[in-house]
């Protein structure tokens, strides 16, 4: 036995289940159907200190932007 691994694209999957499934079950066995999952990456996330210990927050001022 031999095994072949293909990469392949989703518009054609179905014609190369259908060839295989065709094909005598004894002399072809369909291993796995999977799907690659693509690496995901994470984003680190960095946060700012913001120093407002003089700053006088004026809540007319903030309502009116």
């Amino acid at each position: 036995m031999h095994r072949i691994t293909l990469d392949v694209q989703d518009n054609v999957l179905d014609k190369i289940f259908y060839f295989l499934n065709n094909l005598p079950k004894n002399e072809v066995k369909v291993i796995k159907d999977e799907v690659p999952v693509e690496k995901k990456t994470f984003k680190k996330l960095h946060s700012i200190s913001i120093k407002t210990k003089n700053f006088k927050f004026d809540r007319e001022e903030a309502n009116g932007r």
